[in-house]
């Protein structure tokens, strides 16, 4: 499932492409006919992300407005298509176009028309996110302070904090040589405002080179190999003790951590 800094990478891109511009809105697909027939023909205001949740805004002489909101899930995908585009896979369920771009998005959790309230609602259920600059470390451990489940959880719990994946998750527990297993609540205030600034740095990155890199050489990021961006996830072996790596199971998703350096409780 691609993680926030891919979500946030996709909200950039769109509305540099599509921003302020008329579009035209299909469904090849079918399932999302009712809501392409609404907005066809709408201009395109502008694209945003929370977390792993993408929204368009657009709005026309008259309205106040209307959202699309978009989420990848597992199998979501956007495809960039040359103009004129050939025609539609049966699969894809929104085709966005102006007269410079297009995209086709097939496969997504979720693709639905939203009022302004509507919106509002799926956001005020998601946590603080790391890439808007209306959160900062008070939000993330206020959000964390009271919860009792193993930390190693509530960094997948997109309520609690919005964007993190399964991959960030690994990579920052052991960048802080932090024990998945600790409960958050009993982790102090210092450790969870500097997870917290870990997570800003590393998706930030993430948006500006579009891919994770967790691990740097003093180098350009994106110099790096492939195999030598992350310290831990799908690792064998630890960077650091060169013990083997454990891979277990945490809130459904594999986790990788090293159970020699990763003893902090606190």
């Amino acid at each position: 499932m691609p993680e926030g800094h891919t979500i946030h990478r996709l909200a950039r891109d769109h509305h540099k492409w599509f921003g302020g511009s008329v579009v035209s809105v299909a469904s090849p697909q079918g399932r999302f006919s009712e809501g392409a027939d609404r907005l066809d023909g709408l201009k395109f205001k502008r694209a945003t992300a929370h977390g792993k949740h993408l929204f368009y805004e657009f709005v026309d002489d008259g309205t106040k407005g209307l959202w699309v909101h978009i989420h990848l899930g597992l199998f979501g995908r956007f495809r960039k298509r040359k103009l004129p585009p050939q025609t539609p896979g049966q699969n894809t369920r929104m085709r966005l176009m102006n007269d410079k771009r297009c995209v086709d998005l097939s496969g997504p959790t979720r693709c639905e028309v939203l009022t302004h309230r509507g919106r509002k609602d799926v956001v005020h259920r998601l946590g603080p996110d790391p890439l808007l600059d209306e959160f900062d470390a008070e939000h993330f451990i206020a959000s964390l302070s009271k919860r009792r489940s193993a930390i190693g959880a509530i960094l997948l719990d997109q309520s609690a904090v919005a964007g993190i994946g399964n991959v960030y998750r690994s990579e920052l527990l052991f960048q802080h040589r932090l024990d998945p297993f600790t409960p958050a609540n009993q982790l102090s205030e210092d450790t969870l405002a500097a997870l917290w600034d870990t997570a800003v740095d590393w998706l930030h990155i993430g948006v500006q080179t579009n891919r994770i890199i967790t691990r740097f050489d003093g180098g350009s990021p994106r110099a790096l190999p492939k195999r030598e961006r992350l310290m831990v996830y799908k690792k064998r072996f630890c960077i650091a003790c060169d013990e083997p790596i454990t891979v277990s199971t945490q809130r459904q998703r594999t986790l990788y951590h090293c159970p020699r350096c990763q003893v902090a409780r606190v």
